[in-house]
């Protein structure tokens, strides 16, 4: 398994799934949000609002439309509210998920967003963490995509993910 952590836009990898940090009433919005609904195509808003409302730890997925991704799996993740609201186990659940589902549909190749690091405020070097360790894990346990990519939109949330993935070398 190859785990890469990137920057750049996630809506332009070669990959079967990209996994989308969605709201809870999985209506489309800002940051990651927006880039891959407007990439995606009204379709996906339509298609994705059909499925929600979802709470905060839980995935589902459409079809990825005119993403060169086949699919799009929407998660959802915690917003910070200091730590002590179970924020870690609820971004957890989001990696979880996400691979639950891309196993379920075949998927090779995944690329993840920063999952509440934008808008929601996770404390990136937290995030990455719980990231890093909650794929790892998972993947010790499960089969496992051949090919993940962590996209960082932020170079500070960048180099956060990549301190705590040096640390595990």
């Amino acid at each position: 398994m190859k785990l890469e952590i990137t920057d750049g836009d996630i809506t332009k990898l070669e990959v079967d799934a990209v996994v989308n940090a969605a709201n809870s009433a999985l209506s489309g919005g800002g940051g990651v949000d927006g880039a891959i609904n407007r990439a995606a195509g009204p379709e996906l808003v339509k298609a994705s609002r059909k499925l929600g409302p979802i709470s905060a730890g839980e995935a589902v997925v459409t079809d990825g439309f005119n993403l060169s991704a086949k699919y799009v799996i929407h998660a959802v993740g915690p917003v910070w509210r200091g730590g002590s609201n179970n924020e870690h186990a609820l971004l957890a659940s989001c990696y979880k998920r996400s691979l639950e589902l891309a196993n379920q549909h075949g998927v090779d190749s995944v690329a993840f967003p920063a999952i509440s690091c934008g808008a929601y405020r996770f404390p990136a070097d937290q995030a990455a963490k719980v990231a890093i360790d909650s794929v790892l894990e998972f993947c010790d346990h499960s089969r496992c995509p051949s090919e993940i990519y962590l996209v960082c939109f932020d170079p500070k949330v960048k180099r956060a993910y990549e301190r705590y993935f040096e640390t595990l070398e």
